[in-house]
């Protein structure tokens, strides 16, 4: 798609159908890495506050969707091995920690759902913005950075293209000319990074910049086909492998369908296992959400904060 299809497809609407078909196809029921320099993160002050200004863009040239989106699975086996994996439930394939929670689910045993629930899969989105104001770093303003992050940021997308009430006119916020900067206020509710209070601005051209101007940011946006190419998951055999690895396995698990979408694999049930999981859990929620550093509590920090 050319920039000139873009504007046009954008004036007469198409982009924002296409959108909202999406959405509506997400909303119905359905059977991380390290430092990257390509990545944008909000950073919270020494109050716990957090703001910056940023514009979604549209879909990079030659794709169809201005967000990817990536099931994947984090826990600690009984053994203090992690399994930190995406999930190939995101190609719409099974997945070796899917089918092991649904035995664990129908077990019937408190124990196993809570380690069930304790190891649900998560859902992250990735998408391309323009960064408008970064107070924490000023440096970022004016670049075009990926930007990861999770189902409550991406609900006030949706809320902005399917808003509640008849009075509000839906926005698309990934158009350059009829859609509207994103003001992100994070605030530190009970250890979570909370972003009730984010909004977005009221709609019109990114910067008042001309198409020129737009054309260059759009020409800087990152290809976000990668994060779903089945060439980067893992294969069922290597994540089953993992898996017995991380649970103390050596043999191989039996195998069931997911049922639950909200809910991931555990490990082998045991009481004390149950209880081990349930204490880490409240550990990673409550840890300090530092986003930048590497060791294994603040990634789990970081996704209680992508949570919210």
């Amino acid at each position: 798609m050319s920039f000139a299809s873009l504007k046009k497809a954008s004036a007469g609407g198409s982009t924002f159908e296409k959108l909202t078909r999406e959405i509506d196809k997400l909303n119905q029921p359905a059977a991380g890495s390290s430092a990257d320099e390509r990545f944008w993160k909000p950073e919270l002050d020494k109050s716990g506050n957090g703001y910056a200004v940023i514009r979604f863009l549209p879909a990079p040239d030659g794709e169809e969707m201005p967000w990817a989106k990536v099931w994947s699975h984090a826990f600690k086996g009984p053994g203090g091995q992690w399994y930190i994996e995406n999930s190939l439930t995101t190609l719409g394939k099974d997945d070796p920690v899917g089918e092991l929670n649904r035995e664990l689910w129908n077990s019937g045993r408190d124990s196993d759902k809570e380690i069930a629930r304790a190891q649900k899969r998560k859902l992250s989105y990735y998408a391309n913005i323009y960064v408008v104001q970064d107070p924490a770093h000023p440096e970022n303003e004016g670049r075009v950075f990926l930007y990861k992050f999770g189902k409550k940021i991406f609900d006030k997308l949706t809320e902005a293209m399917q808003p509640a009430f008849a009075d509000e006119t839906p926005i698309d916020p990934f158009n350059f000319w009829k859609g509207a900067d994103f003001k992100l206020k994070i605030r530190k509710v009970e250890g979570y990074w909370n972003y009730d209070k984010s909004e977005f601005a009221a709609p019109g051209t990114l910067g008042g910049f001309d198409d020129d101007k737009l054309e260059g940011i759009w020409n800087q946006a990152y290809s976000l086909a990668e994060f779903e190419d089945a060439k980067n998951f893992k294969t069922y055999e290597q994540l089953q492998a993992r898996l017995n690895l991380v649970l103390g396995k050596t043999g191989s698990v039996s195998v069931v369908n997911e049922e639950d979408e909200e809910v991931f694999a555990k490990p082998m049930p045991s009481e004390s296992w149950g209880k081990e999981v349930s204490d880490f859990r409240e550990k990673a929620v409550a840890a300090s959400p530092v986003e930048d550093e590497e060791d294994t509590m603040s990634y789990f920090a970081r996704l209680a904060e992508e949570d919210c």
